[in-house]
């Protein structure tokens, strides 16, 4: 290529000093360096921090709930103890009322004389007997003991009578069962005050 030289001096002229040495030494091109094997970007070191964080968090919530676990006894809610089941005209004369079984695991028998309150557990394995009204008995559906209405044992391995409840009348009028304290027959507690409610309509 030909050199235009300026006439006066015999030199290049500027223009064509820089156009050489734009010539002659060209920029590198912009580049963005890759990050090397092992290197963590600064947006990715971020969210590995926040993902880190995260769990730690949630581990230390759970750890706290299961030390505060500890802090609580383990209560079995059980239903009251002492109830009542409503008037004595609300029951009918010679029947078993089987309203009280589920849920408090009592029945409640009335006769001409008055009332009382049996187990729903059969003596001999704990079982839960069943009110056959046809055959007027309770019968055990595990091993085949039979009680009769009163709770006595007839048939079947169970050893003794049904267990008895406390039945009082409340201040109110109504009937107040206490499962507190029992009445086993076979000890003579079955004539005890409280047994046996006498009542006559």
């Amino acid at each position: 290529m030909t050199e235009i030289k300026d006439p006066a001096s015999g030199r290049p002229s500027p223009a064509e000093s820089a156009a050489a040495s734009a010539r002659a030494e060209p920029s590198p091109p912009e580049s963005v360096r890759a990050p090397l094997r092992g290197e963590v970007s600064r947006r990715g070191f971020l969210s590995v921090l926040s993902v880190a964080w995260g769990a730690f968090t949630l581990g230390s919530v759970g750890l706290l709930g299961a030390m505060g676990r500890f802090l609580f006894p383990n209560v079995l809610y059980e239903p009251p103890q002492e109830f009542k089941i409503g008037l004595p005209d609300e029951f009918a004369v010679d029947s078993v009322d089987e309203r009280f079984k589920a849920s408090y695991g009592v029945w409640v028998v009335r006769d001409a004389g008055g009332f009382f309150a049996l187990s729903t557990v059969c003596t001999h394995l704990g079982c839960t007997p069943n009110w056959l009204p046809a055959e007027e008995k309770f019968k055990c559906p595990c091993h085949g003991s039979g009680f009769v209405k009163t709770g006595i044992n007839v048939e079947g391995p169970a050893p003794r009578p049904l267990e008895r409840y406390k039945i009082v009348l409340a201040e109110d009028g109504q009937i107040l069962i206490d499962k507190n304290t029992k009445y086993q027959e076979e000890k003579g507690q079955w004539l005890l005050d409280g047994s046996y409610l006498p009542y006559v309509a």
